[in-house]
Parts: C-alpha cells; structure tokens; sequence
C-alpha cells in the first residue's frame, strides 16, 4: 500500500522514528477523504510502506555505546543503564573489595548518577564511609547509597500524607523480616518514590492486616516480605487492587528450607494481583515496586504540567 502524499509518508517516517506523537498520524490519516485512507490505487508518493527502512536509533538513548561505559581494572561500569532502563546499574557488594566498590562509585558520581550498594558487609561499609562522608549505610539492609549531597535515613509518610501521593507500602508478616524490608526500603529511596511501612501484621493475628488496611489501600504498589509458609501477601493480595510483589524470606523452622516452603506457597496463590521474587531478594521485589510508581508519578507530573500549559 502506497501512502497518498509525500507530506504523509514523511510524517509517517518521523513516528517510526519517535520524533512525532502517533497521535499526529491518526490526525492527519482522518483529514484524508475517506476514499484515499484505505485505498491502494490512490496516488503514490513513491514510497511503499513495506520497502521503507526502519529508523536509526537516537544516539542518545541507545547508541554510543563506547562513552557508555566506563573501564575499571575489574569491572566494567555500565554509565548507559540510566538512560536506558531508568535507574543506573546497582552494584552488588558481595565479593568485591572496598576499593573496586569505591572506583565504580565514583565513576557513577563522575557522570552525575547516585549510587546504590547492596549486600555490602560492615567493615567494607566502614571503609567507604571514610572515602563517601555523604554516604548512607544501613546495617540491617546491608546497603549503602551514595550522592554528591547528603544521604538521609528513610522517612517514611504518615496515614494523612499517604492519601495525597503516589507511593509504595512495605509490609511485612513479621518483625523477623525487617531485614528484607530495610532493602526494599533503601532501594525505594534510592530511586526516589515515597513510601509507608507496616510491620508485623502476619496471618496469625489477622485483626493487624484489618487495622492496616484503610491506609494500606492509598498505595500505588505494595511489597509484601513473608517467611514461614507465606501466606501473607495471598491475603493481602484479597484485598486490594494494586500490583503486590511478594518476596519469600528464609525466616521459619527446619520445613521453611531456607525460604523455598514460602517461595512455592507464593508462586502458587491464587491471588492474581501477586508476582513474586527470589528469597531475601529484598533489592528486587523494592526495584520492580519502585519501577511502577515512578511511571504513575512521571504521569502525574506530565498531566499535571499539561493542565498549566492549557492555562
């Protein structure tokens, strides 16, 4: 099929490309007599939608690889993740020394990206607090977050701020998964989006969950960190109409093996609204909450900016 004008065809080029809103195209298609928009003997441009070439990729989301990342004996520091994904590359402390830690920081630094350690022992942690006086080290999430300005503990919002932001809720079935929570927490802050906590509201005393949930409900995104046989995050799940991630902990008696009893409790709820991730993988199941709310509060943020320029 032809398309009926050259003026067309080049605006259907710059929709594939991304430099135009399709919205444009369906304007423009709809202005046409209704003869000419699916006509195949209409006038040619020449051009034939099935010989045209795809569009170069933006250099600046996705090409020029080689200034995207940063060489360091050790690793290799992945400087285009922000752009393309969101969120810079996280690092993984474990069974790095301080040092190599300290280079990648400071290459994220370098290109203006926080940086966000997880699973880092206390004395590497004592190490780079000393090179990243900013720096933010919580001991029980084994993380540490570093900025240019001053990291701050988390703060969490109360029940009257909830109800007016986009956020996440942390919860917990019980205080022996605090730890877990404390990564979600840190990887929320990290990446920027407000939260609530509610802790110790497992199964066995179902009034907690039943208290929680008229501020529980105001959350965009819930995670849900569960160890025994798991059973929280199903019934939270029954309740409410928002993505629920739910990470089993390795926290129960000799039948939990080590988290896996809670993982397969998870993995078969019958609750739809219920992903969930590995065991103790606090960072995960923060990162994919987190992922979701900043898309609801960049959409808030673009529609409220729209409404100002209307006016």
């Amino acid at each position: 099929m032809s398309l009926p004008s050259p003026s067309l065809a080049k605006l259907f080029s710059q929709v594939l490309a991304g430099n135009k809103p399709i919205d444009d195209l369906v304007e423009a298609i709809q202005a046409l007599p209704i003869e000419q928009r699916f006509s195949s003997d209409s006038v040619s441009s020449g051009l034939d939608t099935r010989e045209m070439p795809m569009p170069e990729p933006k250099l600046d989301s996705i090409g020029r690889e080689e200034k995207q990342i940063h060489v360091t004996p050790g690793a290799t520091v992945d400087l285009g993740r922000k752009s393309r994904c969101g969120f810079g590359e996280v690092i993984y402390g474990e069974g790095k020394d301080a040092e190599l830690i300290a280079r990648i920081i400071d290459s994220q630094l370098d290109c203006g990206q926080n940086a966000l350690v997880t699973r880092l022992c206390c004395e590497d942690a004592e190490l780079l607090l000393g090179r990243f006086p900013k720096a933010f080290y919580n001991s029980s999430a084994r993380t540490l977050r570093v900025s240019s300005s001053d990291c701050k503990k988390v703060s969490y919002l109360d029940a009257t701020q909830a109800a007016d932001q986009i956020h996440a809720a942390v919860v917990t079935a019980g205080s022996t998964d605090r730890d877990v929570a404390e990564e979600v927490s840190e990887t929320l802050e990290w990446m920027g989006v407000p939260q609530t906590r509610f802790e110790d509201i497992g199964v066995a005393g179902p009034q907690r969950l039943i208290g929680a949930l008229p501020t529980l409900k105001k959350a965009s995104v819930v995670v849900v960190a569960a160890g025994m046989e798991g059973a929280l995050p199903a019934v939270v799940g029954g309740y409410l109409s928002v993505p629920i991630f739910a990470i089993p902990t390795s926290v129960g008696y000799g039948a939990n093996f080590g988290g896996l009893s809670a993982l397969l409790s998870m993995l078969n709820t019958c609750a739809s609204s219920v992903a969930v991730v590995n065991i103790d993988s606090g960072f995960k199941g923060g990162y994919l909450a987190g992922l979701v709310a900043n898309q609801l509060i960049q959409m808030e943020k673009e529609f409220m900016e729209s409404i100002q320029d209307s006016n």
